[in-house]
């Protein structure tokens, strides 16, 4: 497997600065906004996203100065719905450690989490292209739109695979396409490169997210850094579940369906269904996919070691352990 400090690699030196800028803007007069902030952000994450973004536009030619500001504008987003996701699942273990409402409480998270998302906007100001705007803005909306639905289906046993893969292109992968197509357009890409950049950022969040389902069911929580078998504890019908609902036989269904309803379940003998029916085997071939739909994307971008940084990444949505 690709080992991500291998692809990392071309944008190692941009990463450290976006990482300064993170530190920089995360600056407060209020203490708790810096402490949370400090808290959140060293907590580390593979920082997907801002990775997305510099290798799109050095893959592209960008010589400008603005990719560390967005990069890490990227980062602050994602960071903020990390703290509401967790206020709303009341998750309580994220990256190995408690989670900022854990450790500082619900109010004190909900709040950075919308300091985080306006000084993202300010720092986008700062980059002063409306089209990344329009893009950013549009995601967050996207996003948020992401987080109703899931919550709609949470404890329905009904979720059909197409109405999840929904939830996952508007709540997971949409970063990842904005944050591509963002890097397309600081780079002056021709409208296809910048519709080709989206693309593979869709696909690769998607493949990201159908890969932590099946990791949930299949992932050692001491790689994964969060409670192997939170989503069915959670009542949500991921892609496993929603298999089985699909293929199962009449005693696993119910298992199931007893499962996403009440939230609560013996937790191996869903998995032995899970596994019975072939449910991790689909969702991985479904991320296969994915993957490779966001490798043809970028076919016809020049070649380069961040376009072969891309690339590997395909192979390191689908083959990763955390």
């Amino acid at each position: 497997m690709h080992k991500l400090s291998n692809l990392l690699a071309p944008v190692a030196q941009d990463m450290e600065t976006v990482d300064a800028v993170i530190r920089s803007r995360l600056n407060s007069d209020v203490v708790l906004i810096r402490t949370i902030g400090e808290y959140i952000i060293s907590a580390g994450g593979k920082r997907m996203r801002p990775v997305l973004l510099l290798l799109i536009a050095q893959a592209l030619g960008y010589k400008g100065n603005h990719q560390h500001l967005m990069a890490a504008a990227v980062e602050f987003i994602h960071t903020a719905t990390l703290l509401h996701d967790d206020v709303v699942d009341e998750s309580d273990l994220r990256r190995g450690r408690g989670t900022a409402n854990a450790v500082f409480g619900n109010a004190a998270s909900v709040l950075v989490g919308d300091y985080l998302y306006s000084r993202a906007f300010e720092m986008m100001v700062d980059v002063d292209s409306m089209r990344i705007m329009q893009i950013m803005s549009g995601a967050t909306t996207v996003i948020a739109e992401g987080e109703v639905l899931q919550l709609l289906n949470i404890h329905d046993p009904d979720v059909s695979e197409a109405r999840y893969l929904q939830v996952v292109r508007f709540k997971t992968a949409k970063l990842f396409e904005a944050a591509a197509e963002a890097g397309a357009v600081l780079a002056g890409a021709s409208i296809a490169q910048q519709e080709a950049a989206a693309a593979y950022g869709r696909h690769i969040g998607t493949a990201f997210q159908l890969v932590d389902d099946v990791l949930d069911y299949n992932g050692d929580v001491g790689a994964l850094g969060k409670n192997v078998g939170d989503d069915l504890r959670e009542g949500k019908p991921t892609l496993p579940l929603i298999r089985v609902l699909e293929v199962g036989n009449p005693e696993q269904k119910q298992l199931v369906r007893e499962a996403i309803e009440k939230g609560e379940a013996d937790f191996d003998a869903v998995a032995r269904a899970i596994h019975e029916t072939g449910a991790l085997e689909h969702a991985s071939q479904c991320a296969v996919a994915e993957a490779a739909l966001a490798r043809q994307a970028i076919e016809t971008l020049p070649d380069s070691p961040a376009r072969q940084a891309l690339i590997d990444f395909c192979t390191f949505a689908i083959e990763r352990d955390r």
